[in-house]
Formats: C-alpha cells, structure tokens, sequence
C-alpha cells in the first residue's frame, strides 16, 4: 500500500546534520566493522582461539549495551549535541587505545572502554533524527545514514586492511582516530544545539524517567524485537574474515576486493531503500529483504572452496538483503516513543541490541571452532541455521512491532512534524 502524504524536502541544515551523522557512523561501523577482517589477523598474531576473539567482540558488545542502560535516565536531560561530543570523545581515546594494544587482554579491555563510549553514540544519533525529521522524511534519513555502512566497506575497511598488511594491524585504529578527530571538530563547530525536548521534561529523578521508559509496554514489545534484529549480524560477522580465508579460500590480499565490492552494493541499493521505505509499506520491505538474507545465509555458510568471483556476487545480495531489513526496522521503530521519552528509548534500544549481540558472539565463538590456525573453520554452517530461524521469528515479532507504529499514527491522525526552526 502507497504511503499518498507528500514527502517534504530536506531544508540546508537538514542536509547538513544529516551529513555529519553519515560521517559519525561511518567512524563508529568502521571501528566495530574492521575487527572482523582483521580477525585472522589478530586471532595469529595475539595468539587468540576463536572463543577469545568472540570475547573481543563481545566485549565491545556488552560494555556498549550496559553504558546505554546507565546513560538512558539521562538521555533525555541534556541537549543532545553535548551528550553526542561527550560520548564521541570517550570513543575516540577508546580506539586510540586499542591502536596501542599489545596483547589479547590490552585489546579486550581497549574494546570495552571503546564499547562503552561508542554504544551509546547510535541511539544519541538516531535520537537527533527522531527530532529534527518528521515520520515521512526518516526513511530517506536512515537510507543516508546506513550509507555509512556501505563506505566504511568501500573505503574504509579495504585502506583500513591494506595499511595493516603493510604496517600492521595497529594502523587500522589509527585512521579511525584522526578521521574522527576532524569529524569531533566539525560536530562541535555547526551542529547546533538540540534541546526543544528539554522543554518536556518533568523533575523526575533520571532512575525514575529509565523506569517510566522500561515499563511502557509497547516500549518493551519493541525493545525485544530490535534486539533479536541484532543476533545474526553478531553471530556471522566475527569471524567472517577467517571464513573467507580458511574456507572459501580467499587471500589476505583478495579481502579488500571483497569488501569494496561488497560496499559498492550497498552503496547503490540503500538509497532505493530509503525511498521505498518512505513510499511503500515498510513491513513489506522488511519482509522482502528477510526472504533474501535467509536464502544467501543458507547458501553462504555452507560453501566450500569458492572462486572470488561468486564469494563477491554472493556477499553483494547477502548484504543488499541485510540492509533492505535495517532501513525499515529502523524508520518503524522511530514512530514508537513519545518525544519526551526518545533519548531514553533509543538508548535502551541501543543497549538491548548490544547485549543480545555480545551474547551472541560468545555463542558464535563457543560453536565455531578451529583445529589449528590455518585449518578451516568448523560448525560455520550450524551459525546459518541458527540465523535463518531467528530471522524468521524476526518477521513475525516486527509486524507487532508495525502495528503499534500505525495505531499511534492513526490516534495523531498526521505525520509526527519535525522541529521548524532549521532555516
């Protein structure tokens, strides 16, 4: 069914705060998205088993999702723009650590000071969109945004791989440092304050305003869902480099091929998306991009020594399915929380899916298993069929999720209207 209101256009600024949220998230997908194809790389160089990279991840994973609990009585206190420059800052020092990490306990507790501040800064993000872009412009929003993803694979991870082939691994943290250095600077010099949400605040204590938030319901119905959302990406990308090597025999030279072209995919299909989702039905857009990924997952995890050319086609529509999902879920669960409630939501949101994610990479690390460091990766294919049922479950759990978005749509009778004053 066609969405028949009129789509506004994006003012300058809009555009702007746009761009620079872009930037933002390709440093943090970028920071989490490169432990993955440095994976084989760490795993030989630290002396690590799959179990202890699954910490790494995880690590990041859980210490993301308990700093977005702590931080969301607060969320809804302070102008966003400060929380944002807070947060971002904690990043930064966090990567730089792990850029001078030594040893498989410096890169752990490295990550989780990383994940700490970094977890946080998504919901923060998505908070800012949810205020300044009304429900009919936030799918073209999000379709920007989830760009980020497919530069970071363009871009970022292929230099971030070619520096640690020739420099080390080290090298990769570095580039997100000084990239995010100048982005810091960019977000404290034009993006005004956000802070007409302060105006709605009561004098709750921040403990009371996490548990007015937590036991809303709906809040929760959506919470667990977004939540589940996260698992695959989890359980499948810790060890997708070491798949691709050990497995599909790819080279450490080919990696970067296959992540530019991987990127390059999702680059030309996420602002299709974008548009769709703010003109179609979004739950069928989601429903569509799950058939797809659960076929290419069921395909993908079972191969075997495989020419570059088809691991490329293969990770193309596979990633093209993931995102075709995210975009959606993303524009649906942007209609749930009240303004007064936002910050608070979308960093619980935040926290739950962090925590079933680390959750989930401690399960991928306990059932993936490696005889030697050069043998293949075992059980890789019983992670598809795990995924594929989630996914599934995923389907039925966002039509819920669907139906809440369209009834308090139906009770404002009109799109939620975005703030005015970005002339």
């Amino acid at each position: 069914m066609k969405n028949t209101t009129e789509t506004p256009k994006f003012t300058g600024y809009q555009k702007f705060v746009v761009a620079i949220l872009a930037l933002l998230q390709f440093t943090i997908i970028l920071d989490f998205m490169v432990i993955s194809p440095l994976g084989d790389i760490l795993m030989k160089t630290l002396d690590m088993s799959t179990s202890n990279f699954g910490l790494v991840v995880s690590g990041y994973a859980f210490s993301a999702g308990a700093s977005g609990l702590l931080a969301a009585g607060f969320a809804d206190k302070y102008d966003r723009k400060k929380l944002l420059v807070f947060f971002y800052i904690g990043f930064i020092v966090g990567t730089l650590f792990c850029a001078l990490s030594q040893n498989f306990w410096m890169l752990l507790v490295a990550r989780i000071v990383t994940g700490f501040f970094g977890g946080v800064i998504g919901s923060i993000s998505l908070a800012i969109v949810t205020d300044l872009f009304a429900l009919n412009q936030r799918g073209r929003v999000m379709g920007f945004i989830q760009m980020s993803f497919a530069v970071s694979q363009i871009i970022g991870i292929p230099i971030g791989i070619y520096f640690a082939n020739l420099w080390g691994w080290h090298s990769a943290f570095i580039m997100v440092v000084i990239i995010a250095s100048l982005i810091l600077f960019a977000i404290i010099s034009k993006l005004r304050p956000v802070d007409a949400h302060l105006a709605l605040q009561s004098d709750k204590s921040a403990l009371l305003h996490l548990w007015h938030t937590v036991k809303n319901r709906n809040y929760r119905i959506s919470f667990s869902t977004v939540a589940l959302l996260s698992v695959g990406g989890f359980m499948l990308q810790p060890f997708g480099s070491a798949y691709l090597i050990n497995n599909l025999g790819i080279t450490q030279e080919q990696l970067p091929i296959v992540f530019l072209s991987t990127g390059l995919a999702v680059l030309i299909i996420m602002p299709i998306v974008g548009k769709l989702s703010d003109k179609i039905n979004k739950m069928t857009l989601f429903g569509i991009g799950s058939v797809i990924s659960i076929t290419m997952i069921m395909i993908y995890t079972n191969l075997g020594i495989t020419p570059l050319w088809q691991v490329i086609a293969y990770n193309m529509i596979l990633f093209a399915g993931v995102m075709s999902r995210i975009v959606p879920s993303q524009a649906i669960n942007t209609a749930i929380p009240d303004m007064a409630d936002r910050g608070a939501y979308m960093a619980i949101t935040s926290s739950m899916q962090q925590i079933a994610g680390g959750i989930a990479a401690v399960a991928a690390g306990q059932i993936v298993y490696q005889h030697t460091k050069t043998s293949p990766l075992e059980n890789y294919n019983i992670l598809g069929y795990v995924i594929a049922c989630i996914s599934l479950l995923s389907i039925f759990l966002m039509a819920r999720v669907n139906r809440i978005a369209e009834h308090k749509k139906a009770q404002t009778q009109m799109p939620i209207e975005p703030i005015t004053d970005l002339a």
